[in-house]
């Protein structure tokens, strides 16, 4: 079944419904939401991507998302997102979007975060393993196994705006 999105321009205005692989195959802007899941004592939700995946199969990546359904909002598909791989229905809260000059292509890229307090599902068709790190840990592991870049300068924006943020999660 091929998925739509929205064709965006470079202000993030919608040009067209396109299929997502001909949006990354002709360099089309379209949509991704994503969430960086923390928990209340503040550490990362982190995770592998299974082998089975087309995208980084094997990975490790700090946020869970996706591309944005035809007429969705960044929010809904961040939530939407979390159900589906991580079987949590948590509220979102937006942190930044920017314009991502993606390793496989450039896209727009809405960051939110979450707090997941209890327990998580994953998908094991998206997710093969899951772990709580303090931010220090993540540091450590980032260095010694591969992560997504985007997923990496999605984290980095995300850090930087919650600095500059005092009510985000701590």
């Amino acid at each position: 079944m091929t998925e739509l999105v929205e064709r965006v321009d470079d202000q993030d205005r919608v040009l067209g419904v396109v299929a997502r692989d001909d949006a990354v195959r002709c360099g089309w802007l379209h949509r991704i939401a994503t969430t960086v899941c923390r928990d209340e004592l503040g550490r990362f939700l982190v995770y592998r991507r299974a082998e089975g995946l087309s995208r980084y199969p094997g990975y490790y990546e700090v946020a869970f998302g996706g591309a944005v359904d035809v007429g969705e909002s960044y929010q809904a598909a961040a939530a939407r997102e979390l159900a589906e791989e991580l079987g949590v229905d948590v509220p979102v809260r937006e942190v930044v979007t920017f314009l991502c000059r993606g390793e496989i292509g450039s896209y727009w890229l809405g960051v939110y975060e979450a707090v997941i307090v209890g327990d998580v599902s994953p998908d094991p068709k998206a997710v093969s393993w899951v772990g709580w790190l303090t931010s220090a840990e993540l540091s450590e592991v980032v260095g010694r196994h591969r992560f997504i870049p985007d997923g990496q300068e999605a984290l980095r924006r995300y850090l930087q705006a919650r600095a500059a943020s005092p009510g985000s999660v701590q």
